[in-house]
């Protein structure tokens, strides 16, 4: 993880950045539509996008329901796998040339219980994981397309700067025809 974005987070001691730091030692690099992680895994890490794009999605007979993505910057893991230790329900992709770096759910737990500072970084990431999943349950059942669209793009417009359009019509629950014209 890059220190510059660690020193950013005001209550982080000089300290807990040197125990956080050398814990991000897993460098994956993905090309376009690499897996990160396929169904029926179990996810081990936790990972930091530090270039690329990449998707989270459920497969259906038909399609494809995309549930997220990961941009530079964010946190990425197939959640429910990675608290639970059971099999992924999800796949995670990269859409383009993606480089991650990750922390071992081990690792990670152990400097949770360690360091205040650090568990309070985790608290504040849930959170805002949390809340982001209430407002796209929100946004799934608005009836109206434009609704959603209007919603999601006042929330994450960097999202159209990140993910080709015709996955952020899937996120939407819409086709990808729907998104242009509504655009």
């Amino acid at each position: 993880m890059p220190r510059s974005l660690l020193q950013q987070i005001s209550y982080l001691t000089p300290e807990d950045i040197e125990a956080f730091l050398p814990l991000w030692k897993k460098r994956v690099k993905l090309n376009q539509y690499d897996f990160l992680i396929r169904q029926g895994q179990v996810e081990q890490g936790l990972y930091l996008v530090m270039s690329g794009a990449l998707r989270i999605y459920y497969p259906l007979p038909d399609e494809e329901i995309c549930v997220g993505f990961g941009y530079p910057h964010t946190l990425l893991v197939s959640f429910p796998s990675f608290v639970e230790g059971k099999p992924s329900a999800y796949y995670i992709q990269a859409l383009k040339k993606s480089e991650l770096l990750g922390i071992s759910k081990a690792d990670l737990t152990q400097l949770i219980e360690e360091r205040p500072n650090i568990r309070r970084f985790w608290y504040e990431q849930m959170e805002k994981a949390l809340v982001g999943k209430i407002e796209r349950e929100v946004d799934l059942l608005l009836p109206e397309p434009a609704q959603r669209l209007q919603r999601v793009m006042e929330r994450s417009p960097h999202l159209f700067q990140h993910i080709p359009k015709k996955y952020i019509a899937s996120y939407l629950r819409m086709s990808p025809e729907t998104l242009s014209r509504l655009k």
